[in-house]
């Protein structure tokens, strides 16, 4: 038996509980590991609510990432052993591996035994944030030195990665967030420029600071109606990476703006790379090498006990903090 956070009806974060499950064996390419931390996203609190891709199968488990001990090795999962620290490139299904518990039995195509610089914490913190910048702004845009790239939601942990690697490649990292209550920590977490979402002047500012080109790669994950300003800020020829709908309301989409722009305006998900095993290797190999290099560094915003996950929820909604939501199921000594 092992405890396990898991859900019987959609809701807020108060429709979350711990019970206590079996939990089985590591199928033929799986393994199971002993969760030492877990990092929060938001999907989960969409799935949680009934607002994701996917949909639960009551009682629901739930989780994408997760850092630990290797506790026991399919037949199939020769490259792991019993002791391995390691950490979980979220998978496929939210549902099927969930994260939140003591133990979780997870796809061996989907760990990795990440640097031993890294505390469980900051481990849990990597593969979701990383990749999904990864993905969007060096194999899907391209991103080049000396280009704008314009990142909504930035003091998120996707946003931060996204700053980072946009310094790695020399591009030049606009950071948007709802106000400026977080301008210092944004420039001072690498982004070049920081403009606030609400402000009445917010294209005229992108417009000066892009001396009238506008941005030539637009990374966004919340959609509804700011997606018009976002087009508006795009450069000619530009592309609009659209990764999530955080937003409740309809997206427009202007297509006369589009047109005369010749924009590429395009849906994004992680999937795309951990599905393709070539992909993934490159994008694992990338930020591993900036993990040691020190280009790349997780930002956590708070940790909470595993007993506090309601809290941990509620905290990662209230859309406040800046970086990663970590949870941590015991001291990491």
């Amino acid at each position: 038996m092992t405890r396990t956070v898991r859900f019987d009806h959609y809701g807020g974060p108060e429709v979350l509980r711990i019970d206590d499950i079996d939990v089985p064996e590591p199928g033929p390419d799986e393994v199971r590991i002993t969760v030492k931390a877990i990092g929060l996203n938001r999907a989960e609190s969409m799935f949680r609510a009934g607002q994701y891709l996917e949909e639960a199968q009551f009682p629901s488990r739930l989780g994408y990432e997760a850092a630990g001990i290797v506790e026991s090795v399919g037949a199939r999962a020769g490259q792991f052993s019993v002791g391995d620290v390691v950490s979980l490139i979220p998978p496929v299904s939210i549902a099927q591996w969930g994260t939140y518990a003591e133990l979780a039995v997870v796809p061996a195509a989907m760990l990795v035994k990440h640097p031993a610089t890294l505390s469980f914490a900051e481990a849990s913190a990597v593969w979701m944030q990383y990749l999904t910048a990864w993905g969007a702004l060096i194999h899907v845009a391209a991103l080049q030195p000396g280009e704008f790239v314009l990142i909504t939601a930035a003091s998120s942990s996707v946003g931060l990665a996204a700053i980072q690697i946009a310094n790695q490649v020399g591009a030049i990292p606009i950071a948007v967030s709802r106000t400026l209550g977080k301008r210092e920590q944004l420039l001072s977490a690498g982004a070049a420029h920081v403009v606030a979402s609400e402000a009445a002047d917010f294209n005229q500012q992108i417009e000066t600071i892009t001396a009238g080109k506008g941005a030539r790669v637009i990374f966004d994950p919340v959609g509804g109606p700011f997606l018009e300003h976002l087009v508006d800020a795009a450069a000619s020829g530009g592309i609009v990476l659209v990764y999530g709908a955080l937003s409740p309301e309809p997206a427009p989409f202007p297509l006369f703006k589009v047109l005369g722009k010749s924009l590429a305006l395009r849906g994004y998900l992680l999937h795309e790379i951990t599905s393709r095993p070539a992909l993934l290797d490159a994008a694992k190999a990338y930020v591993i090498a900036g993990l040691g290099d020190g280009t790349l560094r997780p930002i956590i915003a708070k940790t909470f006990a595993f007993e506090q996950i309601v809290e941990a929820h509620r905290y990662l909604e209230a859309g406040e903090q800046f970086g990663k939501v970590v949870v941590t199921l015991e001291s990491e000594s």
